[in-house]
């Protein structure tokens, strides 16, 4: 398995959370192989043997973020009640109830509209809200991408609080643009996704909840495997440039067939793929620059404006001319 890391600036997040629950963290660091400081990017699986030893001190394994605490069991809780679940839809659902009442809140809504799924969060007690926003869709995330098998791939993810400072790194965590201070907290992705069907067992929840909540930052994370290479390698050269998926596969020495079933594997997809590059791109543009639609069209690439705009509307739920408004 690919070792993934998770950026320092997360470990801070939790180091003030300790303190602010009036917990010393010095020794739950050292119980985790930690420093408190950390300059580097640390191992998941120390992150994760964190915020187990807080989960054990605080008695709440939501680092205190929630308006009353997530006691310890609740994540396993969690997964029993979504293992038996009919469809994503209807796991989303019972999750998202259960963690409204372990947590009362941020507690989350969902909404079906144009094709995409929306989750939107109700604001998260004072102190420390991008912390807690995270670490709720890394748990309803986690869980559901487990659950069926396959990573979910994200599409947005708004905050309604300022991003930390002198941080950049929720956008690498996410693998979807990233938005702070928007009216509301909310994620999206497709809402295709929602018919797929679960395909765990109790015995699969055993050996999943001996590795949680690591499990949680790893598996299905956005940034390892098999598809963060195509990335790299998509990123390298220009849009109009791109290798067709044939060429990709014998680039990696592989078959075009088994290239085709690992990423799906992985929740992923050729297209997939293409579309997240094209989509952060374009927002980068829009943001930053005065460049016409139909610039930013061709630099995405596209030969028709009419045709990047009707995949910008997929992607975002909105047009380039009203998100470069907002």
């Amino acid at each position: 398995m690919t070792r993934h890391m998770i950026r320092p600036g997360f470990v801070d997040d939790a180091v003030d959370a300790l303190l602010r629950a009036g917990v010393d963290p010095a020794p739950l660091l050292a119980r985790a192989g930690l420093s408190e400081a950390p300059s580097e990017a640390v191992p998941a699986s120390r992150f994760g043997a964190l915020w187990r030893a807080a989960s054990e001190a605080l008695d709440d394994e939501f680092f205190g973020l929630g308006a009353r605490p997530m006691r310890v069991g609740s994540l396993e809780m969690l997964c029993h009640v979504v293992l038996n679940a009919d469809s994503l839809g209807q796991a989303l659902r019972r999750a998202l109830a259960f963690l409204r009442l372990a947590l009362d809140a941020p507690a989350g809504r969902l909404t079906v509209a144009d094709g995409l799924v929306q989750i939107c969060l109700t604001p998260a007690p004072a102190g420390h809200a991008a912390f807690a926003y995270r670490s709720y869709w890394l748990i309803l995330h986690g869980v559901c991408c487990w659950l069926v098998g396959r990573r979910i791939p994200i599409r947005q993810v708004d905050f309604d609080c300022p991003p930390p400072p002198s941080r950049d790194d929720h956008r690498d965590f996410f693998g979807a643009p990233v938005r702070f201070e928007r009216p509301q907290t909310r994620l999206l992705y497709s809402a295709s996704h929602l018919d797929l069907v679960p395909i765990r067992s109790e015995a699969s929840l055993r050996v999943f909840l001996r590795a949680a909540p690591t499990n949680l930052l790893v598996r299905y994370s956005h940034d390892g495997g098999l598809a963060l290479k195509l990335r790299g390698a998509l990123r390298g050269e220009a849009f109009s440039e791109w290798p067709d998926f044939d060429t990709l596969a014998a680039r990696l020495k592989m078959s075009p067939a088994t290239l085709r079933r690992q990423l799906r594997e992985e929740g992923q997809s050729f297209r997939a793929i293409k579309d997240e590059l094209r989509n952060a791109r374009a927002q980068e543009l829009l943001r930053g620059t005065d460049l016409p639609v139909a610039e930013i069209a061709a630099r995405t690439g596209y030969a028709e404006a009419s045709a990047f705009f009707r995949a910008f509307v997929k992607w975002t739920g909105t047009s380039p001319g009203d998100f470069r408004k907002e």
